[in-house]
């Protein structure tokens, strides 16, 4: 597997508003570029996403996978897997990790390791993860600080 990716960002919001939008999956085309469609294929008791099929276009990459979440039972870490090699992914394992700060924002933590079938240099691959991961969180950002306490 390759190396893990790691970035994080401060958002002005509490962790249940982050954890929220994060776990929306439907809702994902309205604020990330890169994702076209999105469908929930199956859920665990509770209600979370346990599967979740993406189709994906992000210029040099677009792909159709399914990841399979798992979850913190306080909704604190969010993570996922690969459920079967991909078009243009042999893995992919990723996590959130949400902190609070104390002061009404979170800390999201954005761990990804991405093996992709076709070889491509360590340091075009960093380069790749490093802007992907950028815009990811972004948009996670804007989109969650977007929604105000009241949604």
């Amino acid at each position: 597997m390759a190396d893990s990716s790691i970035q994080s960002i401060v958002i002005s919001a509490p962790v249940d508003r982050v954890a929220g939008v994060i776990c929306d999956f439907a809702r994902y085309p309205e604020w990330t570029d890169a994702v076209r469609s999105v469908e929930v294929l199956e859920e665990y008791e509770d209600g979370y996403a346990s599967q979740v099929r993406f189709v994906i276009d992000a210029g040099v990459l677009a792909d159709e996978y399914t990841l399979v979440y798992e979850y913190a039972e306080d909704i604190s870490r969010i993570e996922w897997h690969l459920a079967a090699a991909s078009r243009m992914q042999q893995a992919q394992n990723g996590s959130y990790d949400i902190g609070d700060n104390g002061d009404g924002t979170s800390t999201v933590t954005y761990t990804l390791e991405v093996e992709l079938k076709v070889g491509m240099l360590g340091m075009f691959r960093r380069k790749a993860e490093k802007m992907i991961m950028d815009t990811a969180l972004k948009q996670l950002k804007r989109r969650v600080e977007s929604l105000g306490a009241t949604d």
